[in-house]
């Protein structure tokens, strides 16, 4: 009887056993699943800097790719983020304003490009309105005017879907949770890197790339006339300023011209908006916070011959003869569009590990 005893015991202590190595081997599985990821950053660019706070893992990316163009992220699941950010176009949408939110109201700034969003650091939307990637996702997310979804309802109906629960249980240790998919779409968006058009294989010295001289006159005219706001490989400083599209800056539209000061309530940022990046530029019209200019053209017009004057318009747009604008003759114009088109990504626009998983 001592003996049966003891031998259930053992069984029992076997079985126990086996089951802790078991758990501790998937335990380590997932640790393995989950692990960090190194996104190919093209050498001409800045050195990828994770995020602290939400460091990207390979299944934190492929989940925010999933909820990336997963139209149940709307309300009436008839909208996702690639509704206004496509692929094809730098992410953007092609309109100057679009109405294809819930409400069908038209909105009152321009969907913008998603490139190299690891690199920006100092405030997203038009006027630098949310801090990060993480806080910027909420505002579409919950606008009435855009997707318009109950972050409740939201949990709750991705909670009834195996292959989501899954997927947030890999990436995150407390699985579905609203501010959970808004790290997972953050993730997602900072893999969103564009360095492999002509100019960047011309500037790394690959595969033969070569430039026009059109071309290289069009970059040296970048450099010497667009470069201060539009600086470094990233092609924009990431900062604010007031390009002189207005010159005067109510408070209409919930003060949508007032561009930063919506922001900050400092004077001297009426009218600033954040510099967009000139990388696949010749896809991502129109143009402005508010698509005002239907072409690169039309761009170019208003920097030579149509900045308005104001208190806060940027210094750098006064000439040595304190006229505003940044004069350009129609050969240079050419030069500078030659240029620009070289900063078009294909591999970028065409690649298939940041297209729709779903398709």
């Amino acid at each position: 009887m001592v003996n049966a005893k003891i031998i259930v015991l053992i069984a029992v202590a076997l079985v126990l056993s086996v089951s802790s190595c078991k758990k501790e081997e998937t335990d380590i599985i997932d640790q393995q699943v989950n692990e960090s990821y190194q996104p190919n950053a093209p050498s001409n660019l800045p050195a990828f800097i994770d995020d602290v706070d939400n460091p990207l893992t390979k299944e934190g990316v492929k989940l925010g790719r999933m909820l990336f163009y997963d139209k149940r992220l709307s309300g009436n699941n008839q909208l996702s983020c690639a509704s206004c950010h496509r692929q094809d176009l730098a992410f953007t949408d092609g309109l100057a304003l679009n109405n294809i939110g819930l409400s069908g109201a038209t909105l009152h700034r321009s969907a913008p490009a998603l490139i190299n969003m690891a690199w920006a650091k100092n405030g997203l939307f038009w006027d630098g309105g949310s801090t990060n990637l993480e806080s910027q996702a909420f505002g579409p997310l919950t606008s009435p005017d855009e997707m318009f979804q109950n972050l409740f309802e939201l949990e709750a109906e991705l909670k009834a879907i195996p292959m989501y629960v899954k997927q947030f249980n890999l990436a995150f240790k407390d699985g579905i949770k609203s501010a959970n998919v808004a790290k997972a779409l953050a993730q997602f968006q900072r893999t969103l890197i564009s360095g492999n058009s002509v100019y960047d294989k011309y500037k790394r010295k690959e595969n033969g790339a070569q430039l026009t001289t059109v071309e290289l006159q069009g970059m040296q005219l970048v450099e010497q006339k667009c470069k201060s706001c539009h600086s470094g490989e990233l092609f924009t400083d990431n900062s604010y300023h007031n390009n002189g599209i207005d010159s005067h800056f109510n408070d209409d539209l919930e003060g949508t011209y007032q561009g930063r000061f919506r922001v900050t309530f400092n004077p001297f940022d009426l009218g600033k908006f954040k510099t967009p990046s000139l990388r696949n530029i010749m896809l991502t019209a129109p143009y402005m916070h508010d698509g005002r200019f239907a072409n690169i053209d039309e761009v170019l017009t208003h920097y030579s011959s149509g900045v308005k004057a104001s208190s806060t318009v940027d210094q750098l747009l006064y000439q040595n003869n304190g006229q505003l604008g940044i004069p350009l003759s129609s050969l240079e114009r050419e030069a500078i569009k030659a240029f620009l088109n070289r900063l078009t990504d294909q591999e970028f626009i065409t690649n298939k590990n940041i297209s729709n998983p779903h398709l």
